[in-house]
């Protein structure tokens, strides 16, 4: 199989080939699958859904064992599409910690690090005022 990464490919019903486009992505495209969902006030204030994550922001465990557990992101690690978060840990047998790595796309951010002003440029909520009762063109006009 080919490892070369193609931006021609669309999608795939295929899991095997939807691995592959992930695994085999460069990072400038891999941090872009490096999102997570927004809570609804987040969602209502910067007009989005889903957000790229950073380190500072505070999240909430959606799926698994730490389910409902919040914390602030502590480490990103881009190559492996995996993140972990502060006061988040599995303990050993011996008795030392592990931190426990998530999938961004598991996680709900409940509030965002603002320290770099350049990330919200663009995603602040557009005013668009909608106009009630304009007329409506017809094809005569």
């Amino acid at each position: 199989m080919k490892k070369k990464f193609s931006l021609k490919w669309k999608s795939s019903s295929q899991i095997r080939k939807q691995r592959k486009y992930r695994t085999n992505a460069p990072l400038h495209i891999k941090s872009n699958m490096m999102k997570s969902h927004l809570s609804k006030e987040l969602r209502k204030k910067y007009n989005l859904r889903s957000i790229r994550i950073r380190k500072g922001d505070e999240v909430k465990v959606l799926k698994g064992s730490f389910k409902r557990k919040t914390g602030k992101i502590s480490n990103i690690n881009i190559k492996r599409q995996r993140l972990t978060i502060e006061g988040i840990q599995r303990k050993k047998k011996d008795g030392t910690k592990l931190e426990v790595y998530f999938d961004p796309s598991n996680l709900m951010a409940i509030s965002l690090n603002t320290d770099d002003k350049k990330r919200f440029k663009n995603k602040e909520k557009s005013k668009i005022v909608v106009k009630e009762n304009a007329p409506k063109k017809t094809i005569d006009e």
